[in-house]
């Protein structure tokens, strides 16, 4: 089902092509206001949620916060004076999303419920045919917001759907139970477990963790603002850039560490263990084996309180197997429980999956990424025209902020949706030999990175390549993606209105019409 509308003699006429935006996190709605800002009106946000916000929307598990500090984790273009914290809650984040919406009347451009599971182009029209279930929908340019941290991943354990008790992944919490005086296994130790174990454990009988390897845990510097600080922001907004930089270069200087030497972090994470865990072979089980960063290293200031405590445990020895009341070690042991939660994570290297998308002449994108995702900047793939992506593969950090990232993409897709207005493109494509040597620059910098170090983590595919991190600078990453190189790409003008673009050729417009 095609939306229609009454379609002008040029369809990019006026504000421009239409565009699809997938996904109504951090991500689309940043893209969204770039492009209102760029004068280009005629987008659709589609989301397969009924409420934006992505991943601060999904995630409320206990103690879910960030630990970015606040003024790097706020768009650069919209920063408020009246947080209280350094280190903000998911509420508060979705909340500032929230407002941001209405503030920049994004909400009458977004479709909820409505989740895009297939995606074909045709070179011929310029156009992309969107599918949500049985509705169809049409679009000139499609940017996917749809994160790396939104499909959570199960363990495949024998007997997981034999337990008789309460059991539930952390990305999709159970407020519903009860959990005074309960025995809880936790399985998995990863940035969830950090936060959401100090909470439960306040209220649990027991908690157990399960855990494969553990994870370097350093302090977090949280705080209250002081009135006179909220005041300075209040009355001289540029004060708070000052705390933006400032952040932002320690971000950098950290990443200088992790292609250092590690020690000094090391030793911040040991000696923070030190003051609350004493029990020698607690400490020993929760000390790490691998370079801090190879895996994402932790801010926490009650992991290692919570760690000190009687009442929890930590088993290394792998799990044999789930049984209706409890879990069996490969040692033989026994361990009987309430309740159990899957701290395991994200299916994080199958970008845009389960969604279908083909490009040119048919090319199956999951045949393009057989042995591994790439794209060019993390954004454009050779084949799949007027198609980007935002936090796509090698942009992840484990230094900085993401926002920064996805502002960099934000502010390079915008460009180029111009481009395709202004040069009135059938579309543009990125070339093969540039996505090519774009990948091999970002490859080179993961080979000598800490992230390829030899730990097993979700930046890597199970062949090894690292897929999701950016292994650089972040300002290289802003030089490189500041004003796209067109000659990077293969334009194609479009002569004169392709067959069938007619009313039913651009759907989105009639959603996003203003």
């Amino acid at each position: 089902m095609a939306l229609a509308y009454d379609a002008p003699a040029n369809p990019q006429a006026a504000s421009g092509p239409d565009v699809a935006i997938l996904g109504a996190g951090v991500a689309g709605i940043c893209t969204a206001i770039k492009l209102k800002q760029a004068g280009i009106h005629n987008f659709t946000i589609y989301e397969k949620a009924s409420e934006i916000g992505g991943t601060w929307r999904d995630n409320t598990y206990p103690g879910c916060s960030c630990d970015v500090p606040l003024h790097m984790y706020q768009f650069s273009f919209d920063m408020r004076p009246t947080w209280t914290k350094k280190y903000v809650f998911a509420a508060d984040i979705k909340a500032y999303l929230e407002s941001v919406v209405d503030k920049y009347g994004l909400r009458g451009h977004i479709r909820f419920n409505t989740e895009i599971d297939d995606a074909r182009f045709d070179e011929q029209s310029g156009i992309w045919t969107l599918k949500s279930g049985e509705q169809s929908f049409t679009a000139h340019v499609v940017a996917a917001g749809t994160g790396q941290l939104h499909r959570p991943v199960w363990p495949d354990i024998k007997g997981r759907e034999t337990f008789r008790g309460d059991h539930w992944h952390s990305a999709q919490w159970n407020h519903n139970v009860d959990l005074k005086g309960k025995r809880i296994a936790v399985i998995g130790n990863g940035a969830s477990a950090i936060q959401f174990v100090p909470e439960i454990a306040k209220e649990a009988g027991s908690v157990t963790i399960f855990q494969r390897s553990a994870s370097w845990v350093l302090p977090r510097p949280q705080r209250e603002f002081h009135g006179w600080e909220k005041a300075l922001y209040k009355a001289l907004p540029w004060t708070m850039n000052i705390q933006r930089w400032k952040i932002y270069w320690f971000g950098e200087l950290l990443f200088r560490t992790f292609h250092t030497s590690g020690d000094k972090l090391k030793q911040m994470g040991i000696d923070e263990m030190e003051l609350y865990v004493s029990d020698p072979e607690k400490k020993r089980k929760l000390t790490p084996d691998y370079e801090p960063g190879c895996k994402r290293v932790l801010f926490a200031n009650d992991w290692w309180p919570a760690m000190g405590m009687d009442h929890v445990d930590v088993v290394t020895d792998g799990i044999d197997e789930i049984t209706p009341t409890g879990i069996k070690t490969k040692d033989g042991a026994l361990r009987d429980f309430d309740i159990i939660v899957y701290s395991t994570g994200f299916d994080t290297t199958h970008f845009l999956g389960p969604m279908s998308m083909k490009g040119i002449a048919g090319r199956d994108l999951k045949d393009a990424w057989k042995t591994g995702a790439e794209a060019h900047h993390g954004m454009t793939v050779a084949g799949f025209p007027n198609f980007f992506m935002l936090y796509g593969p090698n942009t992840n950090l484990g230094h900085n902020s993401i926002i920064f990232m996805i502002e960099c993409q934000a502010n390079y897709i915008t460009q180029c949706v111009k481009k395709i207005r202004d040069d009135n493109l059938l579309y543009l494509d990125v070339k093969p030999e540039a996505q090519r040597a774009s990948n091999e620059s970002v490859q080179a910098d993961n080979a000598n990175s800490v992230f390829a170090s030899g730990c097993t983590s979700w930046y890597k595919t199970e062949s090894g390549k690292v897929t999701n991190n950016w292994a650089n600078y972040t300002f290289k990453y802003w030089w490189r993606t500041r004003r796209p190189d067109f000659a990077e790409y293969n334009l194609r003008t479009r002569t004169e209105v392709p067959q069938g673009a007619g009313a039913e050729g651009v759907g989105s417009r009639a959603a996003a019409a203003e």
